[in-house]
């Protein structure tokens, strides 16, 4: 019998903490909202804000709101009224929050969580931001121009210092994220659709959730606007081929120009005096991750000697390309044609991957087919 309850006490808690697991719990201590009604909501990207849990508060201002544990990071926020306190959930965990109802917004204490601590901080600066920008915008001392031109300072610096204190060592947070998205005036303060800066510091941001949430509908959302940033800030590119037969005898090979990570457009030809291996690539093939680290070990190899690799990704999606040549050390350049890209033809290039020799004197030595040991040719050719 006493074997018997053992076994059912056990599966009891078993079941307890399996159910517990399943939720997160925001509790703690609302003062002076006798009679209000706290509302715990979601804050969705597909829904909008949707309502979670709620509870009316007594004389005592204790509550206790409980939620379906998120599969990657969610915002919620705690709301009376039209004021409210900003959390985000990215474990399954109980949040305490302490506050007083006149200053719930600003005058709140979260424990349980480091990411909502943090979010409570970036909520205050911003507040902070708001006034500065306010109080600026309401000054007759300066003209419009002076006023406009004093904001734009405020904001870049406010940029500035989330980018070096909040994000710069925490790519991958949950508080980053929120710090990628946060608005000023109904506006977003970070434009990775029209900013290059903007947008490099998000890619960062989105890489690493694609890193520890590849299926975050959050992370997606990030991949989409950082793809849409980059085709709007990559200027339309006339795709001259030079192929004229005096242009191809003087530089020995037929000439490209694409674009690198950073938007910047790199020529091969440019790479004159360096023996180059010229590589038609996509890093969504299987195999492409132990071909990379071959190939670093080539470049680290020879290098100093002056090898460089020119590496062209006809990727379908940007966003692989980005992700994979971000920390490469050679030239990664991106051909938004794809596999049908003209440039393939003109090399004969049947397959991918595939290569070819160039010498210093920009003279294409020799295609991957005629290369029986790569080393060796470099080696000869360095």
């Amino acid at each position: 019998m006493k074997r018997l309850i053992y076994t059912l006490l056990s599966l009891a808690m078993l079941t307890a903490c399996s159910q517990k697991g399943k939720h997160f719990t925001v509790e703690g201590h609302i003062a002076e909202a006798d009679g209000s009604t706290l509302y715990l909501e979601q804050v969705t990207l597909a829904s909008g804000v949707v309502m979670v849990d709620s509870a009316r508060l007594d004389s005592t201002g204790r509550f206790s709101l409980r939620g379906k544990r998120p599969g990657s990071p969610e915002f919620y926020r705690l709301r009376i009224d039209d004021q409210g306190i900003n959390l985000a959930i990215d474990s399954c965990e109980t949040v305490h929050v302490e506050a007083t109802l006149k200053d719930i917004s600003f005058g709140y204490s979260v424990e349980g969580s480091g990411t909502c601590d943090t979010i409570r901080l970036l909520c205050l600066k911003m507040a902070d931001l708001e006034r500065s920008v306010r109080q600026m915008a309401a000054n007759r001392n300066y003209t419009l121009e002076e006023r406009d031109a004093k904001i734009r300072q405020m904001t870049t610096k406010y940029k500035e210092e989330v980018k070096r204190d909040f994000i710069q060592d925490h790519m991958g947070s949950t508080a980053s994220y929120f710090a990628c998205f946060q608005t000023l005036g109904g506006q977003l303060l970070f434009d990775p659709l029209y900013d290059k800066d903007d947008l490099k510091w998000v890619r960062a941001v989105a890489n690493a959730w694609h890193e520890k949430y590849p299926d975050s509908p959050r992370t997606q959302n990030m991949v989409n606007i950082v793809n849409e940033g980059m085709r709007n800030l990559t200027p339309p590119r006339q795709i001259t081929l030079d192929v004229n037969d005096e242009r191809v005898k003087e530089v020995g090979i037929i000439d490209m120009t694409f674009p690198d990570i950073l938007g910047n457009e790199i020529t091969l030809s440019s790479l004159s005096g360096k023996v180059v291996l010229l590589d038609f690539t996509a890093y969504s093939m299987r195999g492409s991750s132990e071909r990379t680290l071959e190939m670093r070990r080539l470049y680290e190899k020879y290098h100093k000697r002056g090898f460089e690799i020119y590496q062209v990704s006809v990727d379908p999606n940007r966003h692989i390309w980005t992700q994979c040549c971000e920390t490469l050390p050679w030239v990664c350049v991106y051909c938004e044609e794809g596999i049908n890209a003209d440039m393939l033809k003109l090399y004969q290039v049947d397959q991918l991957p595939y290569y070819f020799l160039i010498d210093r004197n920009c003279d294409l030595n020799a295609r991957q087919e005629y290369i029986p040991n790569l080393e060796q040719a470099i080696e000869a050719l360095l």
